[in-house]
């Protein structure tokens, strides 16, 4: 999988939860995912496509960790992950979508977005509908860990599109 495609999304995450939670977080190594199972118990699961490629972001919580950044987010604690707190992880999930989306349409990739989908319960499955490699990032922050799946399948050359110029316009 072209990093053109993951870094786009950890820029945006670490952008959103600094900007949104003042929550400071620090990526690990990332890895190849050979399973479905989620790390987390909510996750927020968003498909992409575009002509070169399409794809899915998944952005796996523990209920500590969604907890802590509800409650740094909206100004109220929730006990358990319900409603107010599964909105909030596929806002989050739109808004890092969002951001890798401009990304990577500054670097010539137009991306079209589906509505994310919200998965929970412990062990649940992230089915990503596409057949390409699964790539997690795992986060660190002073609440705990949360997980980043992307997940693309090319379609043709990863070359972003080259701009024509028409020589009647020079």
């Amino acid at each position: 999988m072209n990093v053109a495609f993951i870094n786009p999304f950890l820029e945006s995450i670490l952008n959103v939860l600094s900007t949104m939670a003042q929550l400071e977080a620090t990526p690990g190594r990332p890895m190849l995912k050979n399973d479905d199972v989620a790390r987390g118990d909510v996750t927020g699961v968003i498909g992409m496509t575009s002509a070169l490629a399409k794809g899915s972001l998944a952005i796996t919580f523990s209920e500590v960790m969604i907890l802590h950044i509800s409650k740094r987010m909206l100004g109220e604690e929730s006990k358990a992950i319900d409603a107010t707190v599964t909105d909030l992880v596929g806002e989050i999930t739109n808004m890092v979508t969002g951001g890798a989306k401009r990304i990577l349409s500054d670097q010539g990739y137009d991306f079209d977005l589906a509505i994310p989908a919200i998965i929970e319960g412990k062990d649940h499955k992230i089915m990503h509908k596409f057949h390409g490699p699964k790539v997690i990032v795992p986060f660190t922050t002073e609440a705990g860990e949360f997980f980043v799946e992307v997940c693309f399948e090319q379609l043709m050359s990863m070359e972003p599109p080259s701009v024509v110029q028409d020589p009647t316009f020079t």
